[in-house]
């Protein structure tokens, strides 16, 4: 299979705190949102990194768990997730130690080890999930 290449980008304009930018994405989903320090750090409109990153995770997530799920002839009727990104304060910088994945699933035929088995496989496979070196954790539940 080919290499399939997808692509955001960003425009910032100005110093960190004053400054202020936007994000899109390829497909125009995303076209020109804003983002800056107080999007990120004051809880003003707009958006951030460590959100776009966890919906990322989370519909990759959801997507590969689904995957998972079909190997075993189960059909989810729905998978909900969560992925909550952690930003802190590290040596001066910042940091992402840790990714929380939060699942609630609906699977008609599926048991509690098996929900637990795929999901599993799932956080730790899924492309996201390689992609970053934060540890991921995760609450999953069938429901």
């Amino acid at each position: 299979m080919a290499s399939i290449v997808q692509s955001g980008n960003a425009k910032w304009e100005g110093s960190l705190k004053e400054g202020k930018g936007h994000v899109s994405t390829e497909s125009g989903v995303l076209s020109d949102q804003p983002y800056g320090f107080n999007t990120r750090f004051e809880g003003k409109e707009g958006t951030n990194p460590e959100e776009l990153i966890g919906a990322a995770h989370a519909s990759c997530f959801s997507m590969a768990l689904s995957m998972i799920l079909g190997e075993s002839n189960l059909t989810p009727d729905s998978i909900e997730t969560k992925a909550e990104v952690h930003l802190e304060q590290k040596d001066g910088g910042f940091h992402v130690p840790k990714v929380h994945l939060t699942v609630e699933a609906k699977i008609p035929g599926a048991s509690q080890e098996d929900f637990d088995k795929a999901a599993k496989t799932a956080k730790e496979n899924c492309p996201i999930s390689k992609l970053l070196t934060a540890e991921i954790t995760m609450d999953a539940k069938l429901v």
